[in-house]
């Protein structure tokens, strides 16, 4: 059954471009916690939670820096994280492809 995502800003009610869509869509899959990551091209924040610093937050670009203060104000306490200066770029998913490599490799060292 196919799945449609939708992205609204915290703050708005506005929704992003089909390009911005698809960035936004590849970075669900990514394995960051405690991250903001910008989405491009209408300049979209991602505040990637996760465990103690919430779920994941979207902003569009006019609400940016409400979306810092909010996780400022909420998780600044827990650690650094919420406090990390832009900019904020994506470089390609992390986490899930090293731990499908890692996998891969010690599976085989069991098959012989």
């Amino acid at each position: 059954m196919p799945v449609a995502v939708v992205f609204r800003c915290e703050f708005c009610p506005a929704r992003p471009s089909p390009e911005t869509q698809e960035n936004l869509e590849r970075q669900m899959l990514d394995l960051r916690h405690g991250e903001y990551v910008d989405a491009e091209p209408e300049r979209w924040l991602v505040w990637h939670g996760r465990g103690i610093y919430g779920p994941a937050r979207y902003a569009c670009g006019d609400h940016r820096g409400e979306l810092k203060a909010l996780v400022r104000e909420t998780y600044g306490t827990l650690g650094w994280h919420p406090w990390a200066m832009g900019p904020h770029p994506w470089r390609g998913r992390r986490g899930s492809d090293r731990a499908r490599l890692l996998r891969r490799n010690v599976g085989s060292a069991f098959r012989g």
